[in-house]
C-alpha cells in the first residue's frame, strides 16, 4: 500500500527523541543483559512474548467458536496475528514505532480465558463471589506478563518477563469493544496494576497503543463473519442483510479481506496528531453496523448456548475441586495427596503453584531442579489466606488452553 500520510506521526512516535522515552522503556525490574544484542527494548519484548508459554497456548484457545478440531476456524492466536498485521501496517504508514506496535499486538490477548468470552464471564462470576472484583482479560493480560509468565535466562533460571512500561500499558488498555473514534494517548503515567481497575478506564499512553486498540476491532469483525458462514450460523436472510450492508457503502462484499483492506486505508488517510487515530465517519459507522450485526446474529446466537453452559460447568467444577484442597501452608501437600485420584490436575497445579510460593512452603514437596531455579516474584507468599489461594486458582485456570481444560475436567468425571 502506498504511503498516504507521509509519516505525519513521525514527530510523536515512541523513540529515543521522545521526552518520555526513559519512562516508556522502563521495566519493573532490571532485565538481564545480553552481550552483542542488536534488538531495541521493544524488539526484545516481542521475542520474550513470542517465546512465552502463554503465547503458545493461544493456538488452542477459542476466539468465538469452540471448534478445536477444525483447522479453518479462527483461534485466539490467529486473531492476534491479524491484529499484528493490521496494526503494524498502519503504524508503518503513519511513521510510528513499528516494533512497539508489534510487541503490544503480540501480547494483547495473553490474558484471555479458555473458551473465549464464555470462559471469561464464568471466571468473572467466581471472582465476584470469592474476591469481590471482576475478571477482565486486559487486566489479566497485564498480570500474566508482570507476575505469571516465566522465561529461562542464559543460566536456565526462570525469571519474570519484565516487559517495558509501554508494552504493558498497551496490553491493559487495548479493549477493542469500546466504540471510540479519534483515539489519542493519555498524558498521565499511572500505576498500571493499581489504577487500571475497570475495562477501558484509560486510553493507552502511546500512539502505538492507540493503533493496536483500533486494529483489534478491525481485525475481528470480518473474520467472525467468515467463521459464522463456514459453520452455518448465518441464514440466507442474514447473508442477504450483509449484502445490503455492503451495497450501502458501495462495496462488493463484507468479509475479512474487504474490511481489513478498506479500513486500514481509511485509518491511514484520516488520522493525524490533531484528529487522533481515526476512521472516517462513513467507515466508523460501517464498523459499528457490522459489530451490531455480529452481536445480534453471531455472539447472541442460540447455537452458542450449549457451549456457554459447557464452559461454565468445566471451569466452575475445576475451580471447586481445587478450592477444596486449601489447607493453608499444607495446601501443596494436600494437592499431592489428591493426585492419587486426579493425577494430572493435582500434580500439575502443585508444580505450577510451587513456583510462586515462598520456598519454605513448597521445599519438601517439590525438590525439583525447575522449582529450585525460580527467581521470580513469589506472588502467593505462603498461602496465608484463602483469598490468595482463590486468586492462584483463577490465574491457573485462566492460563489453560481449551484442550487442557477439557483434559483435566475429564479426570473429574472418569472413575
Amino acid at each position: 500500500m502506498s504511503t498516504i500520510n507521509n509519516y505525519k506521526f513521525a514527530s510523536v512516535k515512541t523513540s529515543p527523541e521522545n521526552d518520555n522515552w526513559d519512562r516508556l522503556t522502563s521495566r519493573r525490574d532490571a532485565l538481564y543483559s545480553k552481550p552483542n544484542d542488536c534488538r531495541d527494548p521493544f524488539e526484545r519484548d516481542y521475542t520474550r512474548i513470542l517465546h512465552s508459554l502463554a503465547y503458545r497456548r493461544l493456538k488452542h484457545k477459542t476466539q468465538v467458536f469452540f471448534n478445536i478440531e477444525n483447522d479453518h476456524i479462527c483461534t485466539r492466536m490467529e486473531h492476534v496475528s491479524h491484529v499484528e498485521s493490521v496494526s503494524t501496517t498502519i503504524a508503518k504508514d503513519l511513521g510510528l514505532n513499528v516494533e512497539l506496535t508489534r510487541a503490544i499486538a503480540m501480547g494483547h490477548d495473553l490474558g484471555h480465558a479458555p473458551f473465549g468470552h464464555q470462559g471469561e464471564r464464568e471466571l468473572s462470576a467466581l471472582m465476584q463471589k470469592y474476591l469481590g472484583k471482576s475478571f477482565f482479560h486486559e487486566r489479566n493480560g497485564l498480570r500474566f506478563v508482570d507476575d505469571i509468565e516465566l522465561l529461562e535466562d542464559d543460566y536456565k533460571v526462570l525469571r519474570n518477563l519484565d516487559l517495558t512500561y509501554a508494552v504493558r500499558d498497551g496490553i491493559i488498555s487495548h479493549c477493542g469493544e469500546l466504540d471510540i473514534n479519534g483515539l489519542k494517548p493519555r498524558k498521565k503515567f499511572i500505576d498500571l496494576q493499581k489504577d487500571f481497575v475497570s475495562v477501558g478506564l484509560y486510553e493507552p499512553v502511546t500512539w502505538e497503543g492507540c493503533v493496536v486498540k483500533l486494529s483489534d476491532k478491525i481485525a475481528y469483525v470480518g473474520r467472525d463473519i467468515e467463521d459464522a458462514i463456514r459453520l452455518k450460523f448465518l441464514t440466507k436472510e442474514n447473508i442477504d442483510t450483509l449484502t445490503e450492508m455492503a451495497r450501502a457503502y458501495d462495496k462488493m462484499a463484507i468479509n475479512t479481506t474487504v474490511i481489513i483492506h478498506n479500513m486500514i486505508y481509511d485509518v491511514c488517510r484520516n488520522s493525524s496528531p490533531e484528529k487522533g487515530i481515526t476512521l472516517s465517519d462513513t467507515f466508523f459507522a460501517q464498523l459499528n453496523e457490522i459489530k451490531e450485526f455480529n452481536y445480534k446474529y453471531i455472539y447472541k446466537n442460540k447455537r452458542l448456548d450449549p457451549f456457554t453452559q459447557y464452559a461454565k460447568v468445566v471451569i466452575s467444577q475445576l475451580f471447586e475441586v481445587l478450592l477444596d484442597c486449601y489447607r493453608g501452608e499444607d495446601t501443596i501437600r494436600e494437592l499431592r495427596a489428591r493426585a492419587a485420584i486426579y493425577p494430572e490436575l493435582m500434580n500439575a497445579f502443585a508444580d505450577w503453584l510451587s513456583k510462586f510460593c515462598e520456598p519454605e512452603l513448597s521445599f519438601f514437596d517439590n525438590i525439583t531442579e525447575r522449582t529450585v531455579k525460580c527467581l521470580n516474584r513469589k506472588i502467593y507468599g505462603d498461602l496465608e489466606t484463602e483469598q490468595i489461594y482463590v486468586q492462584a486458582i483463577i490465574d491457573y485456570i485462566s492460563g489453560m488452553s481449551d484442550n487442557y481444560c477439557i483434559k483435566v475436567f475429564n479426570e473429574l468425571i472418569t472413575y
